[in-house]
This record gives structure tokens, sequence and C-alpha cells, in this order.
């Protein structure tokens, strides 16, 4: 399977139908359906716009319609045919399968496989499959072919009837067709070693070696990555068959290790010390100094050693720089190594007010590419169209810490979690809590070790203050400040500073929180602050339930807004002395706040 979950795209009862049965030998696979679609994982409502959105992200694309809904849809889209996903055309049965793009990025190994479970025909037309049974430049998952740009030379040759020399141990070329003598005029190389090919000579490196690394805490990227590739040139192995780069769990957050497995574009994987303790006899540097330190007699030859499996061995001993060591572990094969544990992540998700318009295409991406979604009820339900296959982890309004805390921790595990909040999560919301957790800890005390240790990316969100403006006109075009009136968090006597400031200062201002059945008074004595300095008739705009179907906005002034006309679900938002309201042509009202053009001198 591709690394990308396929999508399963149909737009009828019976291509559902055919669709799910494909389930059933990749699980993974996502079924997507319009909304006759009573089983699909996820539902759209525009099939053209759904297309383009999955190709864009890269997802595989299994269409159970007409190859021709598939072209015209994908066709503005395309670029470079090295670069392309797969995308498939099955007709309604499953008899006919045509793969459309992608034939040597797994289009053409998917198409064969989605035939044979249907027992139906794959239309494969490039020659490699055809002749030899073999697509040479789409190897599986744990080989890489050194020079790709050579694969159509050679094929050409092999249709010339020339024969291959083949130096190695590889069922996927003895499984095919092709023409093997050991004295023929073309060579095929599985090795680990740094092997040039060239037209005659197809080299793969077969993932077999783990990069293990140990670091001193802020040891510098570039001495990193310079150690790592002197050791392999010292050893010389091709970077193309490392597995991953491995280290003690207390690494997992080291930023030149990341760095270095982002060089070489493979995992970074961590394990816990009493898993590194186990292959401590066979270490060929062991140290009571750095078992002193960490707990373990070696990091880069344990972490070597540990990830490339039971029957591993060292390259040689590891090398060390002033700060950094590191060491290859070589594996029995590529299936023989121990996974560990990837470092986790948490993405603070703002969805903006509610409305899916609103949200950005970053806030998607993540949303999708999480595991987890963490979150309020309500902030869950309102992006049910983004879900796939997450499990979501349901809080109850004010369990704020209760949401982070459990968020970082099951990071803390390796998992990639979203906290998916309303607005902005740095605006009132969850992000400042995450970090917070992190440093100091909160009402609940601290966070486990691992949970300190993940990755945290905070993803922007519309803010409610920003829609309010944008609903009701340009409000903010001058300067302007945000305050919540919640005194749950806040000392009372806080909030009533910063309302004294805000009137002095002139600044449109919009207040959060601005009511509640416990807090009535807060806000009144908000209005009679800021009436203080600026006139009766400045706009005030109450934006109700912003970017949902109970969406409203109303206009009204410091004289006449009431209190009682505001609920929780409301953002107020009162006006300079400068700002002023407007009638357009169509009747409409709108409110804003010049910045000053009218005053500036033309030449």
């Amino acid at each position: 399977m591709m690394q990308n979950k396929p999508i399963l795209f149909t737009l009828s009862k019976r291509g559902e139908e055919t669709a799910k049965s494909l389930q059933e030998i990749w699980p993974d696979a996502e079924l997507h359906g319009n909304s006759k679609c009573k089983n699909a994982d996820s539902v759209f409502e525009n099939a053209i716009e759904h297309l383009q959105y999955s190709f864009k992200n890269q997802r595989p694309i299994i269409g159970f319609c007409a190859a021709g809904i598939l072209i015209r849809a994908l066709s503005p889209l395309l670029q470079k045919k090295t670069a392309e996903m797969p995308v498939i055309a099955v007709s309604e049965d499953g008899k006919i399968v045509v793969p459309l793009l992608g034939g040597h990025r797994g289009a053409n190994r998917m198409a064969t496989e989605i035939s044979q479970h249907f027992e139906g025909l794959a239309a494969i037309t490039t020659s490699g499959e055809t002749h030899f049974n073999i697509a040479l430049d789409e190897p599986p998952a744990h080989l890489i072919l050194q020079n790709p740009e050579d694969a159509k030379a050679f094929t050409v040759s092999l249709l010339d009837d020339e024969k291959i020399s083949f130096s190695g141990n590889e069922e996927w070329f003895l499984n095919s067709k092709l023409p093997f003598d050991a004295e023929g005029s073309l060579k095929i190389s599985v090795t680990c070693e740094d092997v040039c090919g060239n037209d005659k000579h197809l080299v793969y490196h077969e993932k077999t070696i783990v990069l293990g690394m140990g670091a001193e805490r802020g040891a510098p990227i570039e001495e990193a990555i310079r150690l790592a590739e002197t050791c392999l040139k010292n050893h010389a192995c091709s970077s193309n068959a490392l597995i991953a780069v491995a280290s003690l769990n207390l690494k997992s957050d080291e930023a030149c290790l990341q760095a270095v497995a982002e060089h070489f574009q493979i995992p970074f994987w961590t394990y816990e010390k009493a898993e590194l303790k186990t292959v401590e006899k066979r270490l060929l540097t062991p140290s009571d100094i750095v078992e002193k330190e960490v707990g373990v007699k070696g990091v880069a030859e344990a972490a070597a050693l540990f990830a490339a499996g039971d029957k591993s061995t060292l390259l040689g001993a590891k090398q060390k720089s002033t700060r950094i060591t590191v060491a290859l572990g070589k594996a029995e094969n590529s299936h023989a190594f121990k996974k560990g544990q990837e470092r986790g992540a948490l993405f603070l998700v703002g969805t903006g007010p509610g409305k899916k318009e609103w949200r950005s295409f970053e806030a998607e991406t993540l949303l999708q590419k999480a595991d987890h979604w963490v979150g309020y009820d309500l902030y869950l339900d309102l992006i049910q169209d983004l879900k796939i296959s997450q499990k979501e982890h349901r809080f109850p309004l004010g369990a704020e810490e209760d949401r982070v805390r459990y968020g970082l921790e099951l990071a803390g595990k390796g998992e990639k979690v979203a906290l998916v909040c309303s607005g902005d999560p740095g605006i009132y919301a969850m992000a400042t809590l995450a970090y917070e957790l992190m440093d100091t800890g909160a009402a609940n005390g601290f966070l486990t070790d691992a949970a300190k240790r993940v990755e945290v990316f905070v993803s922007p969100g519309i803010s409610a203050f920003q829609a309010a403006a944008a609903r009701s006109g340009a409000l903010i075009g001058h300067d302007f400040c945000c305050i919540s009136l919640s005194d749950l968090l806040t000392p009372r006597n806080d909030i009533l500073k910063r309302l004294e400031a805000t009137s002095k200062g002139d600044f449109v201002t919009a207040f959060y929180n601005p009511r509640s059945k416990r807090r009535v008074t807060l806000l009144d004595e908000a209005f009679e602050i800021l009436r203080q300095n600026r006139p009766p008739e400045t706009p005030v705009i109450l934006a109700f339930e912003l970017g949902r179907d109970q969406e409203r906005i109303t206009h009204t002034t410091l004289k006449e807004v009431k209190s009682e006309d505001v609920d929780m679900l409301t953002l107020v938002m009162v006006g300079s002395s400068n700002t002023k309201s407007v009638l357009t042509g169509d009747g409409k009202k709108w409110a804003y706040t010049p910045r000053g053009y009218h005053r500036k001198n033309t030449v």
C-alpha cells in the first residue's frame, strides 16, 4: 500500500458496494462518497472539487466511476509524472481496472491487486509489466533504485533481447520474468554499498542500515549531519540503504538528530533505556561515563544494534565528533529491524468561528494528518466533514486543562494529535496552556517527561473578533484591543484596569466572554467606563453565532446597547471615538474605523 491512505471514490450505490469490498484487502483505504453513499468514511458535496483537493494532498485515488470523470477533474492539475500519485479507474462491478496516472508509482501494482480481488482485468499498458511482470523503476519500499533515470534505457535493452546478470538475493527480481544469465550484458545489483549505476547497470540499495546516534543537548545540526555523512563514507555505505536514525528516548526532541533524519528523509526512532541495555554485551566501545549520564553504556552503538534486529552487527566502532557519536548497525535483511517510537506531535488547530469556508488549508491538512482529535464536543461536531479514521476524544466545556494535558500525554506516546480549538488557538484558547504545562505545569501538576518532548505546532485560525469586524464592515481598520471579561482566571481588578486603559487609549475594543449566568454586571461596568471617553453614538456590534446557521449581526450604539441582549455566544465590539456608521446604496448598514487617509496631504 502507499504511504498516504488511498481514497476509494464513488458516486453510486453499486460503486459503494464494490469499493467497500476492496477494504477487505486494504483496510486503511477510505471510502469517500456523495450523499447517496450510506457507509462512506467521508462525504463530499462537489465531486470535482473533492477529487482535486485529494490529488493536491497526494492521496492515491481509486475511482469507481467512468474514467472520463477522473480525467476531466484532474487534467488541469497535471505537471510532472514523477510526482503524481496513483489514479485508477475501476468499473462499478470491479471487473475492469485502468491505471490512469502514476503507473510506476504504485498504480500498476495496485491495479493488479484490485483485478485479482475482483477476478477482473487490469488494463496495464506499460512495457515492463507487459513483458516481464515487473516495473524496474517501481521497486518495493525496502529497495531504492539508485539510478532511476537509466531504467527506461535499460528496459529498451531488455526488449532487444539482452540478458541480465544478477548480484544479490531479492525475491522481487527472482519472481519476475526477467531474462537472467550469468554472462548477460546487462546487470542488476542489490547492495547497501555506495555504487553508481548506468544505463546497462541498475543498482538497488536495500534498506538494511540503521544510523545509531547520540548527542549532547543542543549539539550543532551541521556537526551532526557532517559526522553522519562521514561515517557512511568511511564504511562505503549509501544513504539510500538507511532504515532510520535511532537513539535513546531521552533524545527524542534533540534538534540535531531530528535534522539528520530529515536530511536523509528517513524516520527518527527512539527506544527505552531497558531496550538498549539488552545489547550492552555486544557493544564495541562500552562506556561507564555514558552509563552514569544516561543509564546505558553506549547510545549510538546500542541504538544501532537494537534497531537493526536480533541478528544485527556493527559495521565498526562508533565515531565521535566534539559533541556527537554515530555508529552503523546492519540488519540481517530489510524486514529484521525493530521499529522504535517516533516523536509525537500536538497540533493546536484553529478552525475559525465555525464556518467551514473559514478554515485554513493548513488547519484542514493537519486535522487530516492527525490520528487523534481532542476537543470540546461542539468543536468536534463542526469538523465532521473532515473526519476519515481519526479517533475522537471528547471533553465537556470548561475542561480546558484536561483536554490539553490529555493531548500532550497522548502525543508523548508517539501519536499525532490535533487539539481542536474554535477561532484561533493562541487567542483565549489552548495554545498558551500547552506551553504553560510544558514549562511550569498547572493546577493538576506537571507533565510526564515524554509529553514534554513532543513537537508542538500552532495553526492559526480566524478569530471571532476578525469575523465580527468583517461581517459588520471594517471596525479594526485602526488600533484595537481584545479584553476577556471572564474573571475565572483573571482577577476582576485587573480587568477593570484594562477597561480604563482602553477607554483612555481610545482603542476599538472586542469583548470576549462578555456575560454568563453567574457574571452579569461586568459588561455593564465595561460600557459605563467606555462611555466616559466616547460619544453616545459610538457604533457597537453584537455578533451572535458567527459562521453558523444562526449567525446574527446587530448594529447599535454605546448609548443604546443593553447587556441583556448579550450571552456567552455573542462577541461584543465597541468602536473608538472615530468609528463611524455608513449606509451603502443597497440599504445595508456598516461600521468602519478610518485610519486617517482624509488627513493625508496630496501633491
